[in-house]
């Protein structure tokens, strides 16, 4: 059955209910998709700012497949990008720490 989600919380419910559906428990199901319990939990409630590849092994351990209903607009430029695939990120460099004064800094005024 297709479920739209539009949000992290409602893939958190679609994990939950497919897992209790299996009759999984949660430390088991964290176990054969190579993620930690703790990440199996949030994921679960619908924390938002967990990294995809490990919700992804989620998905697929319970059989759930993920699909984009893309634009038709799109799918020429997906194709495109398929073949080429994208160019590196660059590396950003760190700033280096500079001082906001330079000298010696003055001491305190005393009233």
């Amino acid at each position: 059955m297709l479920v739209p989600i539009p949000s992290p919380q409602e893939l958190g419910l679609v994990l939950r209910a497919t897992r209790k559906a299996q009759g999984l428990r949660l430390d088991d199901l964290a176990g054969s998709a190579s993620v930690g319990h703790v990440f199996a939990r949030e994921a679960e409630h619908g924390k938002e700012t967990l990294q995809l590849g490990k919700v992804l092994a989620l998905l697929v351990e319970l059989g759930i497949r993920l699909q984009a209903d893309m634009p038709d607009t799109a799918i020429e430029e997906l194709l495109r990008l398929r073949q080429t695939g994208l160019r590196p990120l660059k590396r950003q460099r760190l700033k280096q720490a500079t001082p906001k004064h330079k000298g010696t800094p003055k001491p305190p005024v005393k009233p």
